[in-house]
């Protein structure tokens, strides 16, 4: 059996968490380019713990500037079989209100300027991604949430959009009404698309701060309230987290959904037409099956 490593890929306003033993912040290099920042690893309540701060310690990395690949790599090679993304966005539902937190299962994704895969020329796979979060690591969540008094929706689809500015509202109303998203945000893919690459647990706790540009008593997005929202958001995302040891155990079993043997069949390139340049840089992410 595994050791359980937690990973936390915090977002907007979560950029540290707290009671974490033995804490340090620590690089690691990856040969897809350096991560957003130094990962602060310790333990918590006994299980092994890495924090992400995904744009950089004092926000440096837009949503499209975020080194999602170096972000995926670099938590692989630190151990990490569990991971939880927590990221602000917008609400298209009325009953998912700021404050809110949705547990979510499914992605849109609209992003045109990031690199989504590992793989490509020289060794080629295919992964599936039609449920895109790990629904026992999704249960964690939700049960942590619920712990800490957080109200908190199980399911929802996530628009993940380009970025940086936020949605039109013609935008907006078409994500809400034509396409049936249940929020928006700018940062959950390709991450979500890589950790299936890489084999980890992904799942993906969206933060709402506001109601995005559709709502008629809403307006256009507000920054000054997002931030307001988000402090508090914060506070409840590390509660969130503190509760996570207990639930996940010191010792992880393999995943009942295949999240660790994603590329058991996946590569498609034959062993002799493998480029050795592409096939070293995934030493960490593949390593298991090449």
């Amino acid at each position: 059996m595994t050791e359980t490593v937690i990973g936390i890929i915090g977002g907007s306003g979560v950029y540290e968490i707290d009671g974490l033993e033995n804490a340090k912040w620590q690089s690691v290099d990856s040969p897809w380019g350096k991560p957003s920042d130094d990962i602060l690893t310790g333990r918590l309540n006994g299980v092994k713990m890495c924090f992400l701060p995904r744009h950089g310690r004092g926000h440096v990395h837009s949503p499209t500037t975020v080194p999602y690949r170096a972000n995926i790599d670099a938590l692989k090679r630190l151990g990490v079989t569990d991971l939880v993304s927590v990221s602000a966005c917008g609400s298209f539902r009325e009953e998912m209100a700021p404050g809110d937190f949705v547990i979510i299962d499914q992605f849109i994704d609209r992003t045109t300027a990031r690199e989504k895969s590992f793989f490509g020329s020289g060794c080629v796979a295919h992964v599936s991604v039609a449920h895109p979060t790990c629904d026992c690591l999704a249960d964690a969540c939700e049960t942590a949430a619920k712990s800490t008094g957080i109200k908190v929706h199980r399911g929802g689809t996530y628009l993940a959009m380009e970025g940086p500015q936020f949605s039109s509202m013609a935008e907006s109303k078409m994500y809400r009404n034509v396409w049936g998203c249940d929020v928006i945000g700018m940062t959950n893919m390709p991450e979500a698309k890589l950790a299936r690459e890489a084999e980890i647990c992904y799942a993906s706790v969206a933060m709402i701060t506001d109601y995005d540009s559709w709502h008629p008593d809403h307006g256009a997005v507000d920054i000054s309230e997002i931030i307001k929202t988000l402090t508090g958001n914060a506070g409840h995302a590390r509660a969130l987290v503190a509760e996570l040891p207990a639930l996940l155990k010191a010792d992880h079993a393999p995943c009942k959904h295949g999240c660790d043997t994603a590329l058991e069949f996946a590569i498609m390139t034959a062993p002799e037409k493998r480029d050795p340049a592409l096939v070293a840089k995934l030493d960490a992410v593949a390593g298991r099956v090449l």
